[in-house]
């Protein structure tokens, strides 16, 4: 950690008496899943979402599972790889060729009629839940804590990269999290370069925002106007419940 994200550090336990906490605690790290799944499916409820899969027409083909796997984008193909590995034969190893074929498309060859089928059956197994889990932590939830630890921010600017980076996926163009990181760079200053925290999450959103609306399936920017910026304006970089917000129109509430 750098010296300025130490000083930040040290002020916070000066105010508070204790250090803040982030957000891979298991609490926080759950908010931040319903915070996702209010997004992403309508529901705080987002362990009900191993089964979820659809074509939400993005181009990247399925999406499916509690982040929102694509079959298009290859996290998909890496999480059935996964499951397989550790459960052969199970009822989606099938698809394995035809998802391979597909990668990088929006097509459905190979994997219709029966594949949302098998993958809502498949949901239903602990060890696929569990790879789920895994694949979700390796590929996006640990890269953008550990990134948005190295910059110095807290548990809110923390479920900002995440929630970046489950949307707009790992990469360095300008619609991929780096691009969207590199843009905000060009703005503020990370609190461990010495900028100031709000200013910077400010513009990251900013830069987040004109990324979404460079995609047709991602125009509407309720996750950034009415709800991280809302906790952002009101001051709570520690992302603390009570929580309200809104996504599409509805309304969410994390009491405690």
């Amino acid at each position: 950690m750098s010296p300025t994200a130490l000083t930040s550090l040290a002020l916070v336990l000066s105010l508070t008496g204790q250090a803040p906490v982030d957000l891979t605690h298991p609490h926080k790290k759950d908010i931040a899943m319903r915070l996702v799944s209010s997004a992403e499916n309508s529901s705080l409820d987002w362990k009900a979402q191993y089964g979820y899969i659809e074509d939400i027409k993005d181009g990247r083909g399925y999406t499916a599972g509690i982040i929102g796997f694509c079959s298009g984008t290859g996290d998909m193909l890496a999480l059935v790889e996964l499951y397989t590995g550790r459960r052969p034969g199970n009822v989606l190893a099938k698809y394995l060729p035809a998802l391979r074929r597909v990668n990088g498309t929006a097509s459905h060859k190979g994997l219709d009629p029966h594949f949302t089928r098998d993958w809502k059956q498949a949901a239903k197994d602990p060890a696929f839940q569990r790879a789920q889990n895994d694949e979700r932590d390796r590929v996006y939830f640990g890269p953008a804590v550990e990134q948005a630890k190295k910059d110095g921010l807290r548990a809110l600017g923390q479920f900002a990269y995440y929630d970046a980076l489950v949307m707009h996926g790992p990469g360095g163009d300008r619609l991929s999290f780096g691009g969207i990181r590199k843009s905000a760079l060009a703005r503020a200053k990370t609190p461990a370069q010495g900028g100031n925290e709000t200013t910077y999450l400010n513009a990251f959103l900013d830069a987040r925002k004109a990324a979404m609306k460079a995609e047709e399936a991602h125009e509407d920017t309720s996750r950034v106007d009415t709800a991280q910026r809302v906790f952002l304006r009101k001051g709570n970089l520690d992302l603390d419940p009570p929580l309200t917000w809104k996504v599409y129109g509805d309304s969410y509430t994390i009491k405690r």
